[in-house]
């Protein structure tokens, strides 16, 4: 009977689709055609500008990792998972509420950063003022002056020896090769400094309560269970959220 049924369904379905198609021909609709080629280019200015959306295409592809590893977003979504895991609460908050919030966090730190991108670069370039090397060069010079500010000297000196570069005299002459790794393990360090700050006192509170259900000799049962409403209390009672999102935007 099911198998019929679904038969049916099809037929139906078809039927639909043919009288659709039956209409727009009556009606005399026209349906737009999309019609990819490619030429070849009959002048320099067609070389240059396929090889701009080449590298546009490219950079594209790069958005995401220069998105996580240039910008605040590697403390912020590092933290906050410190934090699910330091309550215990496994999948609460879910990946995709961390990861909006740290977004979100993130564009709210980087809007000066882009504001002086548009304004010195991406305005200037559109109205034909400055070349396309000069709006990256403008580009570039805000995201790095952050990272500088982010990146401890021991690091940046690390990857300055590693990739055997001359001594820089000023930060201009430091490669953004060297500056992005450099950035990111001082973000990962500062990341785990407030990690273990946020774990410390939920640790306290599950060692109290292990240590009082093995005092009333209740080991079968998990010290998860009772220090979870325990920690979420705390949290809400400190107003967790909102000392937590202070701290990370004041540590930039």
């Amino acid at each position: 009977m099911k198998k019929s049924a679904f038969i049916k369904r099809l037929i139906i379905t078809l039927l639909l689709l043919v009288a659709a198609g039956g209409m727009l021909h009556a009606a005399n609709v026209t349906v737009p055609k999309i019609a990819l080629s490619v030429n070849p280019a009959e002048n320099p200015k067609d070389v240059a500008a396929t090889i701009q959306i080449v590298l546009l295409l490219t950079v594209l592809t790069l958005a995401p990792a220069i998105l996580m590893l240039m910008t605040s977003f590697t403390r912020i979504v590092i933290v906050l998972s410190f934090l699910r895991q330091a309550l215990g609460s496994q999948q609460i908050p879910p990946n995709q509420i961390l990861i909006g919030l740290a977004l979100f966090m993130t564009f709210f730190l980087m809007r000066p950063v882009g504001t002086e991108i548009y304004d010195k670069a991406w305005k200037p370039y559109s109205e034909n003022k400055i070349t396309l090397d000069k709006a990256v060069d403008e580009a570039v010079k805000p995201v790095r002056q952050f990272m500088f500010k982010q990146t401890r000297e021991k690091d940046l000196a690390l990857f300055i020896y590693l990739s055997k570069s001359p001594r820089p005299k000023n930060p201009n002459d430091v490669p953004t090769t060297v500056l992005i790794p450099a950035f990111v393990i001082s973000e990962l360090k500062t990341a785990f400094t407030v990690g273990f700050i946020i774990y410390v006192p939920f640790l306290i509170i599950d060692m109290v309560v292990a240590s009082t259900l093995m005092s009333m000799g209740m080991m079968m049962l998990p010290p998860v269970m009772i220090s979870l409403p325990f920690k979420i209390l705390l949290f809400i009672l400190v107003d967790g959220w909102h000392l937590l999102s202070r701290a990370l935007i004041v540590s930039f």
